[in-house]
């Protein structure tokens, strides 16, 4: 599972109050492990974490309450348990995505892959596209992300979300930054950079389809990560000035 400073962050929160608090947490059985996250990520989509017993999680997970605590502590440490592996699994797709598009045009397949400004935009298209139709269709990314929203203002370790780059940002930077040494990029930070990437791809798409709520058609998709690419390239290509 891949983790970073944001999903350590959460793993490492303190149990709030209450039952199973502070006490050693069992491994347990795999399967029912699965079964009660399923069942918590559902119940806390659907009802809020407030809304949601422990009870209902068990019942609906077909474990004994006594199992749910033994395993996880606490509702509280369930839920930031369930939104931690919410994170790493997008960021292994993240990483897959990236190696999948972008993997040739920096080399690291032992080929060359860029001929030129047309065949960089068309590999960043590519990314854009499978990544912008990933943030769109997926679902239970687009859950998890409204219900971060909605808890953080209970959860605030949930807000260290926001602080920082992720793995996800400093994965893009890193093949950003690759592409400058080649010189087909002018980047001063590949950091600053893979974010602004990120706002007129990723975001532009989160915020079309109100984070999975909206349906987004592939014409707009696509429309959204060529725009977003052409601006990306205006600020970042080759013609910039070093600063």
């Amino acid at each position: 599972m891949v983790t970073n400073a944001r999903t350590s962050a959460v793993a490492g929160a303190r149990t709030p109050a209450g039952n199973g608090a502070g006490k050693r947490l069992r491994q347990g059985s795999p399967k029912k492990r699965a079964a009660i996250a399923r069942a918590a990520f559902e119940l806390f989509v659907a009802q809020g974490v407030a809304g949601t017993s422990v009870d209902a999680i068990a019942a609906e997970a077909g474990v004994s309450k006594r199992t749910v605590y033994d395993y996880y502590g606490s509702k509280e440490r369930l839920f930031l348990s369930v939104i931690e592996d919410a994170e790493a699994a997008y960021a292994e797709q993240f990483t897959e995505i990236l190696d999948r598009t972008l993997g040739e045009v920096d080399g690291t397949d032992g080929t060359d892959g860029i001929g030129g400004t047309d065949d960089l935009e068309a590999a960043l298209v590519r990314f854009g596209r499978e990544l912008g139709t990933t943030v769109a269709r997926s679902v239970g990314r687009a859950a998890a992300i409204r219900l971060v929203i909605t808890e953080a203002a209970h959860f605030p370790v949930l807000l260290d979300r926001w602080r920082g780059p992720g793995i996800e940002q400093r994965a893009l930077a890193e093949r950003l930054g690759a592409l400058a040494e080649r010189g087909v990029l002018a980047v001063p930070d590949p950091v600053e950079a893979a974010a602004h990437f990120g706002a007129l791809v990723t975001s532009s798409v989160n915020h079309r389809s109100l984070f999975g709520v909206v349906p987004v058609g592939d014409a707009e998709i696509e429309r959204i990560v060529v725009s977003g690419v052409r601006a990306f390239l205006l600020a970042y290509g080759p013609h910039r000035p070093a600063p």
